[in-house]
C-alpha cells in the first residue's frame, strides 16, 4: 500500500463550512469504492488550500477510471463547493501494510481482523488483499456495505481481543456462529462478489475455543454438518477447513493450535 496527499485549492471566494462538506463526502465515497483504506481523515487548511494524506491500495488507486458513480457525484459537489479537482502528490509505499494482489486469483476469501486496514476480499492463492474497485461495484455502484460489514467485524474481534467486558461473549458469537447477524450478512455478501467475479469466494468463520485438538478436527461444518471438509494440509498455514458446497473457511481452534 502506498501514502498520497490530496490537495484543494479554492477557485472562488467559498466557506470553511462548505469546503468542508464537499472534501468529507469526497473522501468518503473513495473510501466507499475501496479506493482509500481507514476511517479517519486528517484535513488541514493552511496557505489558501486544504490537504490530507491518505493510504491507497496501489498507486493507480485514485485514477479516474476507478471512480465509482458516487466519486464522480462527489467530484461535482467539490466544484459548486468553489474548489479545484484535487492535485495529488505521491508520498510513498506504507512500510507497515500489506501490499495488493495483482494477478487473477483461482478464488478468493472474505476475510479481515481488527489490525487490518486493507481491503476484506483477499486472493485464495496468497492471502493477499484485493483492491475492491478492481471488481464490479457489488451493492448500489459501490462497495459501501461491504466496508461497512468489515467495520462491524472488525469492531467484534476488538472487543473479543481485548476480553474487559461482558461484551466479549457478544461479540465472540457474531464472530463464530453461523446463525449470527455478521454471519448473514458477510455470507450473502460473499455471494454476491462470487456472482459478479465468477470466482469462488468464501467467507471465513472465526474459531476459537472448544475442549481439545482432536475435538476440533472432528467438529462438522457448522452449517450443513458436513465432516468432509477437514483438509490434509491447511490452505495458507491458516485454513484447516474448507467446505465447498457452504463456501466457509475456518481454523482449527487458537486455543489449540
Amino acid at each position: 500500500m502506498f501514502v498520497t496527499e490530496l490537495r484543494f485549492e479554492c477557485f472562488a471566494d467559498t466557506t470553511i463550512t462548505a469546503a468542508e462538506k464537499a472534501i468529507n463526502n469526497f473522501l468518503e465515497a473513495l473510501r466507499a469504492n475501496g479506493q482509500v483504506l481507514g476511517r479517519e481523515f486528517a484535513v488541514a487548511f493552511n496557505e489558501g488550500e486544504f490537504k490530507v494524506r491518505l493510504l491507497i491500495p496501489e498507486k493507480n488507486s485514485l485514477s479516474a477510471r476507478n471512480n465509482s458513480p458516487w466519486v464522480k457525484q462527489a467530484l461535482t459537489m467539490l466544484t459548486e463547493a468553489k474548489l479545484l479537482a484535487p492535485r495529488d502528490k505521491f508520498i510513498g509505499q506504507d512500510i507497515n501494510s500489506e501490499q495488493s494482489n495483482v494477478d487473477t486469483p483461482s478464488w478468493q476469501v472474505l476475510y479481515t481482523s481488527y489490525v487490518h486496514m486493507c481491503s476484506p476480499l483477499r486472493s485464495g492463492d496468497n492471502l493477499l488483499p484485493i483492491p475492491l474497485y478492481q471488481i464490479p461495484a457489488s451493492f448500489n455502484g459501490d462497495h459501501k456495505r461491504v466496508i461497512r460489514w468489515q467495520t462491524e467485524w472488525q469492531a467484534c474481534d476488538e472487543l473479543q481481543m481485548a476480553a474487559a467486558t461482558k461484551a466479549e461473549f457478544a461479540a465472540l458469537e457474531e464472530l463464530t456462529s453461523h446463525k449470527s447477524d455478521l454471519f448473514r450478512r458477510g455470507w450473502d455478501i460473499r455471494g454476491r462478489i462470487e456472482f459478479i467475479t465468477k470466482i469462488p469466494t468464501y467467507y471465513y468463520l472465526y474459531r476459537v475455543g472448544g475442549e481439545s485438538l482432536q475435538s476440533e478436527k472432528d467438529r462438522a461444518c457448522p452449517r450443513c454438518g458436513s465432516k468432509e471438509w477437514l483438509l490434509d494440509e491447511p490452505l495458507l498455514d491458516m485454513f484447516h477447513f474448507r467446505c465447498e458446497p457452504c463456501r466457509i473457511v475456518s481454523n482449527i481452534s487458537w486455543d489449540h493450535q
